[in-house]
């Protein structure tokens, strides 16, 4: 498939750039869930930060279009940034949350086994997961699974206790609350349009309702889908340590009326995700996604005859699904960086030592568990940029 077009900065000049220069000590690209994390991070660490977010509105985009899962940290490579960040992540975020009263809770999944086919994947999950340092999954006969969920249909469950869900938009207010509190501040409206990197830092032009010219010594990029085209639009970035993106969409379908689960339900995960699964809002109601699909340019509709391969898929694991119970939701659109028929990439974090410029960290490929691993990632890119010591990962 083609690479998509780099329709996440915008280009076109506002208005002509000033003549007199603003600086802070850093600037960070994006008001995600990871930016404002970031962000957090780094202005408790004493650095002046401004948060430069191209929409009206934090977690807009995929930070605002996932299943709000806070998650154990089982599927993914031994060593990878993904594995060791997801773990370390999902400890911290727990006891944030819980210090702040943010919304959540430690609700558990059941990874299902629909046919004895299956069965051996659950043991080749069970050790992948200790791997990576996921030691709490308990193997479940078909009716201990059933016992705790009566409407479940399992050879044999997985029961992950670690896995949880979340207010993702009470997290994001929260990290925008402590990175203001800590003096930093978040400027809508304000898409960075070009930019050069240099020994003495970096000088931005920022578009929208007030363009400007902004220097800084530190500079994150957490544009999500805008990253590679961010840091395509900056001089003296090298090319070579720029990825190409792809864009895999996932379309979400929510139930009409009260599921009769309590666990989020997974099925054995497929190559680009974790297959259609079941989880459950704070107030109970139950949403089904998300499916891939590959696109060439960001559309967030949900075409509703996707929902017919879904019954399918849900039936496997919960044969009493109604007929024309499923309404079409939202959709999210994983910022990849690797094509179809490929293998999952890990995050790319890449600091100095990996690109080569000084007070420069660029994030790719941040999908999920991008909000599980959001405060270890922050801890990490302050780590990247010499203001914190290195991380327990």
């Amino acid at each position: 498939m083609s690479t998509p077009e780099a329709a996440s900065v915008d280009t076109a000049p506002a208005d002509p750039a000033p003549t007199e220069t603003a600086s802070v000590d850093c600037v960070v690209a994006g008001a995600g869930v990871v930016g404002l994390a970031i962000a957090r991070a780094l202005a408790r660490h004493g650095l002046e930060v401004l948060v430069l977010e191209a929409t009206g509105l934090i977690g807009s985009d995929t930070s605002a279009r996932n299943s709000e899962v806070i998650h154990a940290g089982i599927y993914y490579a031994p060593g990878t940034l993904k594995a060791r960040l997801c773990v370390a992540g999902r400890e911290a975020l727990y006891v944030y949350c819980a210090e702040r009263g943010i919304a959540h809770r430690r609700c558990g999944k059941l990874i299902v086994a629909a046919s004895a086919a299956e069965t051996g994947k659950l043991e080749a999950i069970d050790a992948h997961a200790r791997a990576c340092g996921v030691t709490d999954l308990r193997p479940l006969a078909s009716a201990e699974a059933r016992a705790m969920e009566p409407a479940l249909q399992a050879e044999a469950a997985l029961l992950s206790p670690s896995t949880g869900i979340i207010d993702s938009h009470g997290l994001m207010l929260a990290y925008r609350g402590e990175l203001e509190d800590a003096g930093g501040m978040v400027a809508f409206h304000a898409p960075i349009i070009a930019g050069t990197a240099g020994a003495e830092g970096f000088t931005l032009e920022v578009g929208g309702e007030a363009p400007m010219r902004l220097a800084c010594r530190l500079f994150v990029n957490a544009a999500g889908h805008g990253a590679v085209p961010l840091a395509r639009a900056i001089e003296g970035i090298p090319a070579a340590a720029v990825p190409q993106a792809f864009f895999c969409k996932g379309s979400y379908f929510t139930l009409s009326g009260r599921a009769p689960f309590t666990h989020l339900v997974y099925p054995v995960p497929e190559q680009a995700g974790l297959g259609v699964h079941l989880t459950l809002d704070l107030g109970g109601q139950a949403r089904f996604g998300p499916d891939t699909e590959w696109i060439d340019t960001r559309d967030y509709e949900v075409d509703p005859a996707r929902g017919d391969a879904f019954y399918a898929a849900i039936r496997r694991y919960w044969p009493a699904l109604p007929d024309g119970a499923l309404q079409p939701a939202y959709a999210g659109i994983r910022p990849k960086i690797v094509p179809a028929g490929v293998p999952a990439a890990d995050f790319r974090i890449d600091g100095p030592q990996e690109h080569g410029v000084p007070g420069l960290v660029q994030l790719f490929g941040i999908e999920s568990p991008g909000l599980t691993a959001s405060l270890a990632i922050a801890e990490l890119v302050a780590h990247k940029l010499d203001v914190s010591p290195v991380p327990a990962l």
